[in-house]
């Protein structure tokens, strides 16, 4: 968050124009009672405003992941968006936790076909879907893969996909919801063991790192020969699952949905008696535990182990404990906010629709655009120097037409699999959003259901 800040300085002209773009949707369609003594937003948490949340941090990824690009780490361009994808990440584990307990809440007999519905439909099924796109692209590219390789990113095993952790993380999130609050009646309970839970793969990314450092000659990754003449496909980086820390330092927020919809009620009162004072402080709060976790990531790091000191487990362990607060923290910081003050347009919600899977296509996107010629004029990471501009917007486009594209053969998919006659509108950015007992819906009745879900 500091570093969004900080990055601000120095912009460049695709600066300027995506920030602007950034503060227009912040503007456009807003809600506002700042500065209105005993007005609020009542509907902060209704199914557009978080939609449309959704939408603002899946923009916000985008740009993330092109800021990534070296060359424009190179040139210093979209660096404000360089460490604040791991925030636009956090909102959506936030939703999604907030939406299970509201679902729990307001509807009966909700576990009932859990797992099929709201995992293997609503989260596995789009997966493996985008395993498969991703799998004939590769092949079409000529991209080599080892034939074991093949096998393991085809059943998920590996990545075939660096992007798609997110559904793997979610997925498991949900089955350790599903087997908490149907078999444990203390809620309490339930919140300490999947707290347990996300603290456990938080352990097992500090244990398995970046690659796989246990294999071959001490510190095997320092030297550039052993990457490019002995090292097995295997141990490189983004291969096994929890192999970054991007697969669990968000996590954390997830577990603050869950409380933030139990408690909200007792929230919203508490805020309410003096929200400039109260959000005043926990936005202090907010930002001193963003300079802690910045401290960390300065001092220890995730990436310690290129200073040769092994695989730095321990420096990991240290960074995670330090991030983990803030990740908690932000997003609950956002929707209390969001009591005063939030915007709601077309384009958000837009966003919001196609969340997930622009996401999951936003790596092909990025792959294509490194690559295309256009007569006169190359547009690839390798000669963008004078095209930045150009790239970034060719990247968003086509990571929104292919997302577009992968949502509809989804939603046919589940449509053929399901065997019922009326077809089925799936949200894929709020997978708990599926019809009961197995029946497909209308937009109509799926819209009445999903505001059910948000107690409006």
């Amino acid at each position: 968050m500091a570093g969004f800040i900080a990055g601000m300085t120095g912009l460049s002209v695709l600066d300027a124009i995506v920030l602007s773009i950034f503060f227009a949707l912040i503007i456009w369609g807003a809600s506002n009672k700042l500065g209105r003594k005993g007005e609020f937003n009542e509907d902060n948490t209704s199914l557009e405003a978080m939609k449309s949340l959704r939408g603002f941090a899946a923009f916000g990824i985008l740009f993330h992941h092109i800021s990534q690009e070296p060359f424009f780490q190179e040139e210093g361009v979209l660096s404000v968006f360089v460490n604040a994808g791991v925030y636009f990440v956090a909102i959506f584990f936030f939703c999604s936790g907030y939406g299970l307990i509201k679902s729990l809440d307001t509807k009966k007999d909700y576990l009932k076909g859990f797992m099929k519905k709201r995992v293997v439909k609503a989260i596995i099924v789009p997966f493996y879907i985008n395993v498969l796109i991703y799998g004939l692209l590769i092949f079409l590219m000529k991209i080599p893969l080892e034939p074991a390789q093949w096998v393991t990113n085809l059943l998920g095993l590996t990545m075939m996909n660096s992007y798609a952790w997110f559904p793997i993380v979610l997925t498991l999130l949900y089955i350790v919801f599903y087997l908490c609050f149907k078999h444990i009646k203390n809620r309490k309970v339930s919140f300490c063991v999947i707290g347990a839970f996300i603290i456990l793969i938080g352990m097992i990314f500090c244990v398995e790192g970046h690659y796989a450092w246990w294999y071959g000659p001490e510190n095997w990754w320092m030297s550039d020969q052993y990457w490019m003449n002995w090292m097995k496909w295997w141990q490189g980086e983004n291969v096994f699952w929890f192999s970054g820390e991007w697969w669990v330092n968000t996590a954390p927020a997830f577990l603050a949905g869950l409380m933030f919809a139990t408690y909200e009620e007792k929230i919203r009162a508490f805020f309410k008696k003096d929200f400039a004072g109260r959000f005043g402080k926990l936005l202090i709060i907010t930002l001193v535990l963003d300079g802690i976790s910045s401290f960390g990531q300065g001092f220890f790091g995730y990436w310690s182990e290129w200073e040769g000191n092994g695989p730095a487990i321990g420096d990991k362990i240290i960074t995670y404990f330090l991030q983990i607060p803030v990740l908690f923290i932000f997003a609950p910081t956002v929707l209390i906010f969001m009591m005063k003050y939030h915007a709601e347009n077309p384009v958000t919600r837009f966003f919001g629709k196609y969340a997930l899977h622009t996401y999951l296509m936003n790596l092909a996107a990025i792959t294509f655009c490194r690559f295309i010629e256009v007569p006169d004029m190359v547009v690839c990471v390798g000669d963008v120097k004078n095209n930045l501009l150009i790239y970034a917007v060719s990247v968003v486009l086509l990571s929104v037409l292919l997302g577009m594209a992968e949502q509809k053969i989804t939603d046919n998919v589940q449509y053929l699999l399901s065997g019922n006659k009326v077809k089925k509108v799936v949200d894929h950015s709020r997978p708990e959003l599926l019809e009961k007992d197995g029946k497909h819906a209308t937009k109509h009745s799926v819209a009445k259901e999903e505001k059910e879900e948000d107690g409006k």
